[in-house]
């Protein structure tokens, strides 16, 4: 099974406030990621089978390789 609390990139922990609220049942001020616009080049390179959302770290990466 898939660790939904890694990146499916890098393997690093993605700090999904949305995961850990799932998880613990506590509440958590929005993710990090809601205000952000991925880059289709990043979706493209998720495997079929990732399961966790994609770190903070490969987003700003693949937003300042665009720029």
């Amino acid at each position: 099974m898939k660790d939904k609390n890694l990146c499916p990139l890098c393997g690093q922990p993605n700090n999904c406030a949305m995961e850990l609220e799932k998880s613990t049942g506590q509440k958590q001020e929005p993710c990090w990621c809601v205000s952000l616009e991925f880059p289709k080049e990043l979706l493209a390179q998720l495997p079929k089978d990732a399961a966790g959302c994609i770190c903070n770290e490969c987003v700003s990466a693949a937003i300042s390789q665009r720029k």
